[in-house]
């Protein structure tokens, strides 16, 4: 866990939540769930909100009404059916609650709802103005990334880049993420410095162990943004506190990231 990073636990069957350490305003509320505490057993213990991964409904049901009393103020949260892709939701429907739209990012200028993402070894990357007006969340795995997710997400935020600061929460790390040829190429035939990120692989030829952070923080500062936070973490080494599809051979749980304006 990075040393400035902070946790809180809350009720009885509450997750114990990771806070961003980052300089956003007072009036961006975020954070991340972890798997310490909560209501889900077996294999999704203790906290899953995912409702894709085979758990318990009831036992989901529970997770995303406590994430819903964190937010407070009775807003919706923004569930995105997520697709590894790159599109960027900017408003809510009412009619999104029984069929999430196709997305992989969100971004909010109101007070209306939360921004929500689920991941398990892909990256959440969270957004924020200096004024503290607008918020987004990405999804960022290596296809997202290549796709150009964390572009997209910047470009609906319509602040000017400089403006916007970021904040990189859990996901795999370098150590732990072997890619084949094809990822490698895909970053680096669009930005050759990618190659920083890539080291070749010691148990497989021709593949590499891919750096996501340095990915999405190259991709970010092409972009004019400077203002970046966090990117020390590992979901597959931590097994206290983060569930991992690749450590855990893709049955597991999700870690939930949300953001909003208060």
């Amino acid at each position: 866990m990075n040393p400035a990073s902070s946790s809180r636990v809350l009720a009885s069957d509450a997750p114990t939540l990771l806070l961003p350490d980052w300089p956003a305003p007072r009036s961006v509320g975020a954070f991340v769930t972890t798997r310490k505490t909560g209501p889900s057993r077996g294999e999704f213990a203790a906290f899953n909100p995912g409702a894709h991964v085979g758990d318990d409904p009831e036992s989901v049901a529970r997770c995303r009404e406590l994430l819903a009393a964190e937010v407070g103020d009775a807003r919706p949260l923004f569930w995105l059916d997520q697709v590894h892709g790159a599109r960027v939701m900017q408003h809510y429907q009412d009619d999104y609650r029984a069929q999430p739209p196709r997305a992989d990012a969100s971004v909010a200028s109101t007070r209306d709802y939360a921004c929500v993402i689920l991941t398990a070894d892909c990256l959440p990357v969270f957004f924020c103005d200096r004024q503290g007006t607008r918020v987004g969340l990405a999804h960022a795995g290596w296809r997202s990334l290549a796709g150009g997710v964390l572009e997209a997400s910047v470009a609906a935020l319509g602040v000017e880049p400089a403006d916007i600061m970021v904040w990189l929460g859990p996901a795999i790390s370098n150590a732990q993420f072997e890619v084949g040829p094809e990822v490698f190429e895909a970053f680096v035939a669009v930005q050759p410095e990618a190659e920083s990120a890539f080291e070749r692989s010691p148990y497989r030829l021709g593949h590499h162990m891919a750096d996501l952070y340095r990915l999405a923080r190259l991709r970010l500062e092409r972009l004019g943004i400077h203002s970046i936070s966090g990117g020390h973490f590992c979901t597959a080494c931590d097994e206290s506190r983060f569930y991992s599809h690749r450590r855990d051979d893709g049955r597991t749980g999700r870690m939930a990231s949300v953001i909003w304006l208060r």
